[in-house]
């Protein structure tokens, strides 16, 4: 035999064996473990929670600054306010017409400015007329004087302009070279025959209009100069 026993296996006892009971520790408690601070009451923090923006203690609503900026509107210089821009729509615009002018608007622009050439060419074609009193009340003689061209002058004469033609006021072209003092245009008229007792609706004769600074002038009239 392998083993040997002293008392049968019925009777045969562990020494360590224990009976199936639970085992239960010297400090453990059947009941459900409460700590001595535990309430059945619902939590409340002291301080309810609202749901707030954080506002610093320093803000305003508008707020508006106590300091000037040098910058500011009122130390800029003046200029003209700044308006939006508006947005145009675009719009078919039909072609511009063309502007013609009447010869005779043309013609005066040509002696105002003395184009020498082209008035050869208006009286070449005849296209106008030297006795044609313009909308600024003068003739194409008095226009050619008062900007003071002298070859102008001689030109428009060369043509057939008359050197005693009057103006809406009565005024000679000599009146005119005087009263704006232009002493070789007008001894030109002079040594063509030009009154110098022709008298405008005022009275005056072209010596009544020079100016006394205008010497030349002056001499041109002395007695038995002209």
């Amino acid at each position: 035999m392998k083993y040997s026993y002293q008392y049968p296996v019925s009777q045969y006892t562990r020494p360590h064996y224990t009976s199936s009971t639970q085992y239960t520790p010297s400090h453990y408690s059947s009941s459900s473990y409460s700590p001595s601070y535990y309430s059945s009451s619902k939590y409340s923090p002291t301080t309810l929670h609202t749901r707030k923006y954080y506002t610093p203690p320093a803000y305003t609503p508008a707020y508006k600054p106590t300091y000037t900026s040098v910058c500011s509107k009122t130390s800029r210089p003046s200029s003209s306010p700044r308006t939006a821009v508006q947005i145009t729509p675009s719009v078919t615009l039909k072609p511009a017409r063309a502007v013609r002018f009447t010869n005779d608007v043309v013609f005066q622009d040509l002696v105002r400015h003395s184009e020498l050439e082209q008035i050869g060419r208006f009286m070449r074609a005849r296209k106008v007329r030297l006795d044609t009193i313009f909308h600024s009340g003068m003739a194409a003689l008095h226009e050619a004087v008062l900007s003071g061209s002298l070859e102008c002058v001689k030109l428009l004469i060369k043509y057939g302009a008359d050197v005693h033609q009057r103006d809406e006021n009565g005024w000679t072209p000599l009146h005119m070279a005087c009263s704006d003092g232009y002493p070789e245009i007008a001894k030109y008229l002079l040594s063509l025959g030009a009154s110098v007792e022709a008298e405008n609706e005022n009275g005056e004769k072209p010596a009544d209009l020079i100016d006394p600074d205008c010497k030349e002038l002056l001499k041109l009239f002395e007695t038995g100069c002209v």
